[in-house]
């Protein structure tokens, strides 16, 4: 069955030529907010906030910073998907957010000082402008627009994590690896019939890692979805086969 109307309302709805982020949340529309925190800035503007950055490029699986690394300031988004990640002293990783174009990552100290408390890595070849913190402050001192930017931009982190946390808190894993499923449908999905395609590819280790799982336990739930009709899983995607029912698996 196709996306429920009133469901669809609540969706994320990013710009046509922008890819949402991804991350755990219970309201979709929440997903891209801090997509476009540079959009108050008139073209002058943009155009210093360029200036004052550098054009850095990182190739799939390169990291963008670590874990432990003292902050240095942050890095925009100009081209492909960034994921953030914690890594506990196990060495298991809980993936926090698929960032895309628009974002920015590196915070919360954007004017540098501390430690990140966790990791990113491209996704895919990226494309990003890294700004540091003195950098920051400048721009900040010198642009007020600039500032409200920053702040607006750090409250979409916020409400991002505090959405991580509610879920992780608040949700069965069973849930969690469901609501998964749907965001990827609502933000990648492609209508083929009466099912959803998702586009993006993401392996189960991909999928236990945002939900918190093992990709042992990601595997046998998702045959188990496949079984009762929800999904259909094969090398090269996934398909929603009955939307309505993954959605009663969280509701």
């Amino acid at each position: 069955m196709l996306r429920d109307p009133d469901r669809m309302k609540d969706q994320a709805t990013p710009a046509p030529d922008r890819v949402s982020a991804v991350y755990l949340s219970e309201v979709l529309s929440d997903l891209d907010e801090g997509a476009d925190f540079l959009s108050r800035l008139n073209e002058t503007d943009l155009a210093a906030v360029r200036a004052a950055g550098t054009a850095v490029r990182c190739a799939k699986g390169e990291g963008v910073f670590f874990q432990g690394d003292r902050h240095s300031g942050i890095w925009l988004i100009e081209k492909g998907t960034v994921r953030t990640f914690y890594a506990g002293p196990s060495g298991r990783e809980i993936t926090l957010a698929l960032w895309t174009v628009g974002h920015f990552v590196g915070g919360p100290e954007i004017f540098g000082g501390g430690t990140h408390m966790w990791s990113a890595d491209a996704q895919e070849d990226v494309e990003l402008l890294y700004l540091t913190g003195a950098r920051i402050r400048q721009l900040i001192d010198t642009m007020p627009s600039f500032a409200i930017c920053i702040i607006n931009g750090l409250v979409a982190k916020g409400k991002c994590y505090s959405a991580l946390v509610q879920m992780l808190g608040t949700r069965s894993v069973t849930e969690r690896l469901a609501q998964l499923l749907i965001i990827l449908a609502d933000t990648h999905g492609r209508p083929e019939g009466n099912r959803l395609v998702i586009e993006k590819k993401i392996t189960h280790e991909h999928l236990a890692a945002i939900v918190g799982s093992t990709r042992q336990w990601a595997t046998m739930t998702l045959d188990k979805f496949q079984k009762k009709g929800l999904i259909t899983v094969s090398r090269s995607r996934m398909t929603i086969e009955n939307y309505e029912m993954l959605l009663g698996v969280v509701s």
